[in-house]
């Protein structure tokens, strides 16, 4: 695949953005969306899978919870490779590639789901569906490459959440086959997909580009792993994307252990907050673009805690209709918060910069350098988030039968997430500086509550 090069690639020059660069980089982003958004179906593909796997398949709520936390484990490890192949073969080469490579779980999926299936199969099926997950990490980093800094919420936002849509849409593709064709037909949601695959690996290799500006810098790599706000953005992305994913994940499952709904009744609800979280998370890149990503985020985890207080009273009081009011709350909250913490990385990087000394294009290649090091790392430690709540909704039905001791651990960690992003992004200095010299270093320090 030589693919399309583009080998001049200026976006924060305003005359090359207005008369070229804008044009090919919506393009780029709307197809980057298509392919990404399979990449999330095919990733969250055991969601509901899980969901077709009735007694004759003689599965545990426990031994389903470990499907989805092994597709969500792989998913996680493997953005990090995904990140730093955007740069070795090319965005648009590679997105081909990634696409294409979906139809080996989808194809083993078809193959194997039937009673009769050893749960060992069944766990390496799933595996292989975390490919998936990687394609938000390389197209991430493929789409901050073609936007400006002050575009760079909005676009990614966008690419994330159309992206993230994909988990709700195939979760309304089960329910319409369970509603139709009934839940002993599996095979006809993966009949679905396969041709999508196809399709959105055509149309990227038809309507992309690579940029030649983009190299892996090994250096930067080393930097990013070395700075402590990839550590911390990585926690809260945790907080944020971790829930998104891991709820979206485990949802119908919870609603099926808990509440004793059947696939159908369990269908027809469990795409709702993944949909709302999705197409909220433009929203929240928007709002950071605006008002600082910090404090968007810091708003949001309030409201994520105070969420998870009315979803474990409905645990406890066993409410089915208040537990849907606060879980839901909880996605659309979480893509407000995917939304905001992506637009934090690179202006926390271009804040380094100028914290460095560095001004102007300097300044902004540093920023895009190390954010684009960092994503990669942040967004696996963020995923693993899901791995870790599907693990304690299985640990918390397998020592409790229900859910909610699973919520106040992640009670506890919200509550984390509030204290850490005031802690290093909001506060401010407490004490006027009393020599020049400290109010240069001041004026220096990295203006965190904007980013």
């Amino acid at each position: 695949m030589g693919g399309r090069w583009i080998e001049k690639w200026e976006p924060e020059d305003e005359t090359f953005w207005r008369e070229k660069g804008e044009r090919i980089a919506k393009r780029n982003l709307l197809f980057s969306v298509f392919s990404e958004h399979i990449g999330f179906s095919i990733w969250s593909l055991w969601s509901v899978m899980v969901l077709f796997m009735g007694p004759q398949y003689g599965i545990d709520p426990a031994g389903k919870f470990f499907l989805i936390a092994t597709a969500t484990l792989v998913g996680a490890l493997i953005r990090i490779p995904y990140t730093f192949a955007v740069a070795r073969f090319g965005g648009r080469n590679w997105t081909v590639f990634s696409a294409l490579l979906l139809l080996l779980p989808a194809g083993f999926a078809f193959a194997v789901m039937e009673p009769g299936t050893s749960y060992t199969t069944f766990v390496l099926v799933a595996a292989l569906t975390g490919v998936g997950g990687g394609n938000f990490a390389s197209s991430m980093t493929n789409i901050n490459a073609f936007f400006p800094l002050r575009k760079k919420g909005w676009a990614l936002g966008l690419n994330a959440g159309g992206g993230n849509i994909g988990v709700p849409v195939v979760q309304l593709v089960g329910l319409l086959v369970i509603g139709t064709a009934g839940a002993m037909h599996p095979r006809v949601v993966l009949g679905v997909y396969l041709p999508l695959i196809v399709v959105a690996a055509v149309s990227s290799a038809l309507f992309m580009d690579n940029l030649a500006p983009v190299k892996n810098d090994t250096g930067a790599a080393k930097e990013a792993v070395r700075a402590r706000h990839t550590w911390i953005m990585a926690f809260l992305y945790i907080g944020t994307f971790g829930s998104f994913i891991g709820y979206s994940f485990a949802f119908g499952l919870v609603l099926q252990t808990q509440f004793g709904r059947t696939p159908l009744q369990a269908a027809s609800l469990t795409f709702i907050g993944p949909l709302l979280g999705s197409l909220i998370r433009p929203v929240g890149g928007s709002l950071a673009d605006r008002h600082g990503g910090a404090r968007i985020t810091l708003w949001t985890f309030a409201a994520m805690a105070a969420s998870t207080g009315v979803v474990i009273y409905a645990s406890v009081a066993e409410s089915l209709t208040v537990f849907l009011v606060g879980f839901i709350g909880l996605f659309v909250l979480s893509g407000l918060g995917n939304g905001s913490t992506y637009k934090m990385i690179p202006a926390i990087f271009l804040a380094q910069g100028h914290r460095k000394g560095l001004a102007g294009e300097a300044a902004e290649a540093y920023g895009r350098r190390l954010s684009g090091a960092a994503m990669g790392l942040i967004g696996a430690v963020g995923a693993l988030g899901g791995l870790g709540i599907n693990l304690a909704f299985r640990q918390s039905f397998q020592t409790a039968g229900t859910g909610t001791g699973a919520f106040v651990a992640f009670l506890a960690f919200y509550a984390a997430c509030i204290v850490v992003t005031w802690a290093v992004y909001l506060r401010r200095p407490a004490v006027v500086p009393e020599t020049a010299e400290g109010a240069e270093e001041q004026e220096t320090r990295p203006g965190y509550a904007k980013v």
